[in-house]
């Protein structure tokens, strides 16, 4: 069976996804999981000698105080659902109940009382944060941070609480809105003293700035004075893959391999970086390892089934990219890779199919690239199942982001010619020939032939 020439019109006219997208993924995910900023505020620990105290306080109060200090929340609760239930607008028993909620991990609950302390006191520091640290625990970025950024813009006796909302504030701007998140990292200096967590936080800032100079200064900073911070390492071999110095990120990780030879994100940088190098026989089975002692981590499956694909195993790739899309059927790259998959297996039809669902959604897309590889693989799906019409509805999704390919214009032809369009037809074979310059030879064959029929058919 010829090559298809939609398999290099991917190489020829899409530049190719990073190596190290998913890697960078990882990466974030992993120091967003690790950081501590979105912990919840231990229940009971907020300074109270600020708050105004009833003149003769309930014997609850006293005990349901005592219960969070001894961090007895179960104990807390029933005291402090009480005291509510008596005192329904009383923000700072809704807020310690909330406290109490949220320790227990009764999170939608928590979520409640926290706002109805708010709608109690707007002016109260205390729930705005911990509501916000609990939004962003949650995945709920937007709304974290206009509970944050209200927060901060109170008063509150207690600088290091609020120290604590301008970090987190810069850990959720540190992606999208680098140079607010550097403005909040540094109001949080101005407030405690800086942490090496601070340092890491810089050296994402600048990295999401596009200053990787800054960015590998700040993690190297963090190295020098804490040698054991294994982010730190992680971060800095991250910046130094792409900054394209394979040699030094590979000593880096080795000797941080040495210390933690288990650790899943420096053997996931490994891999990759192996990947980078075109060395398969060493990233590969490294994969594997990781996925099979991480199953549920989807950037590792992610990473094994790239793998897998481009050493031409697809069928052990395609399993791996349906699980992913199960589990996350939002993110339309999966069904491009997958997609990739399925045609490399002749299973023309199913590709088409998850490939036109995903293609109905464009904006879903993240770049003009991303688009124009799924355009162009259904494009070719579609050609291979004998749907012309699809195939040009296809092509005309990528000719809004690039210019006519060799292969697009081999497959347009095609279609046409499908579609008995013999005029359409005939141009698109001889702009096809003209481009061509013999890469195509089975392609440019049946171009040559076609027209020789179509021009007796004028």
């Amino acid at each position: 069976m010829r090559q298809s020439p939609d398999r290099q019109s991917h190489r020829n006219s899409t530049p190719p996804r990073p190596r190290t997208r998913l890697l960078a993924l990882a990466f974030s995910t992993a120091l967003l999981a690790a950081s501590p900023l979105y912990a919840q505020l231990p229940a009971g620990a907020i300074d109270t000698t600020s708050q105004p105290q009833p003149a003769a306080q309930d014997p609850l109060r006293a005990q349901a105080t005592e219960a969070l200090d001894h961090q007895d929340y179960s104990t807390a609760l029933k005291l402090l659902t009480t005291l509510s239930e008596k005192n329904p607008t009383d923000a700072h028993i809704l807020y310690d109940l909330a406290s109490a909620q949220d320790a227990l991990d009764q999170t939608s609950t928590a979520e409640q009382t926290y706002r109805r302390s708010i709608a109690a006191d707007a002016t109260y520091f205390d729930p705005h944060l911990a509501l916000g640290l609990l939004l962003a625990r949650e995945g709920n970025l937007t709304d974290a941070r206009a509970e944050l950024a209200s927060a901060v813009a109170l008063k509150t006796d207690n600088q290091a609480l609020k120290a604590h909302a301008y970090r987190a504030l810069a850990r959720i701007d540190r992606t999208a809105r680098p140079a607010d998140a550097s403005a909040e990292l540094l109001n949080a200096l101005s407030l405690s003293p800086e942490t090496p967590d601070d340092i890491l936080l810089s050296g994402e800032i600048a990295e999401s700035s596009g200053d990787l100079a800054a960015a590998e200064s700040a993690y190297r900073r963090l190295l020098a004075t804490d040698p054991a911070n294994t982010q730190g390492t992680a971060a800095l071999i991250h910046i130094l893959i792409r900054e394209k110095k394979p040699s030094d990120a590979e000593t880096l990780l080795t000797a941080a391999l040495n210390k933690t030879p288990n650790d899943p994100t420096l053997n996931a940088q490994l891999a990759s970086l192996y990947e980078s190098q075109n060395q398969p026989e060493k990233a590969l089975p490294l994969a594997e390892k990781l996925h099979s002692a991480n199953p549920a981590d989807p950037n590792l499956t992610r990473l094994l089934a790239r793998l897998y694909a481009e050493n031409s195993q697809f069928d052990k790739a395609d399993p791996l990219y349906a699980a992913l899309i199960s589990a996350n059927p939002s993110d339309p790259t999966l069904v491009t890779d997958r997609a990739d998959t399925l045609i490399h297996l002749k299973n023309f039809s199913e590709a088409e199919s998850i490939l036109k669902a995903a293609l109905a959604r464009p904006s879903a897309y993240s770049n003009n690239n991303d688009l124009a590889l799924a355009a162009s693989h259904l494009a070719f799906a579609a050609s291979a199942n004998n749907d012309p019409t699809t195939t040009l509805q296809a092509l005309q999704v990528r000719a809004t982001v690039l210019p006519p390919s060799p292969s697009s214009l081999f497959l347009e032809a095609t279609a046409y010619d499908k579609l008995k369009q013999v005029k359409q037809a005939s141009n698109l074979y001889r702009q096809f020939l003209s481009v061509a310059g013999g890469k195509y030879p089975d392609e440019e064959w049946e171009a040559r032939h076609r027209l020789i029929t179509l021009d007796h058919m004028h």
